[in-house]
């Protein structure tokens, strides 16, 4: 029976090279390295500019592989819809950006499975506990105001299941 060998990293999405991190952890392992980079490549695409967890497994035996892509975390997607570098130092006070609900259900559908919320409506309150923590507000409003109308349903048109 072949033996898998997995190979952990953080890659920049669509930007990954056969340079470090890549390079020194896959040459050793006796596989088409740039072959391994142009599928990272084509799978992490759509999280251009974002910093996306990459497990790739290879079959030691055969050098197949398998490339398995993680999500961004929740605070990297809302800094890219925003198209800010960061959140705030000080999120009390100072607030780094206005995200809409749209962006907001846009950033938990991207999550997907990845969040701990049962349905959509509460991965959208989920990604706007990460906007408190960021100092994002969303539609003008502390988002934790957000989240008790969407709690109230006042959002449930736009936040359907179906979506």
């Amino acid at each position: 029976m072949s033996e898998k060998k997995t190979v952990e990293t953080l890659v920049s999405g669509g930007e990954a090279t056969a340079g470090p991190p890549l390079g020194p952890a896959l040459g050793p392992l006796g596989v088409n390295v740039l072959a391994i980079v142009d599928r990272i490549n084509e799978v992490t695409e759509k999280y251009s500019g974002m910093k996306v967890p990459v497990k790739i497994i290879i079959d030691s035996e055969t050098k197949e592989f398998e490339v398995e892509v993680g999500t961004p975390t929740t605070s990297a997607l809302i800094s890219s819809e925003l198209g800010i570098e960061k959140g705030s130092g000080a999120p009390r006070t100072e607030k780094v950006g206005d995200l809409s609900l749209d962006q907001a259900l846009r950033v938990a559908k991207m999550k997907g499975d990845t969040l701990l919320a049962r349905d959509l409506k509460a991965a959208v309150k989920e990604v706007l506990g990460s906007c408190v923590s960021m100092g994002v507000t969303v539609e003008g409003k502390d988002p934790r105001e957000v989240q008790q109308e969407i709690q109230e349903g006042k959002h449930d048109d736009l936040i359907a299941e179906d979506g």
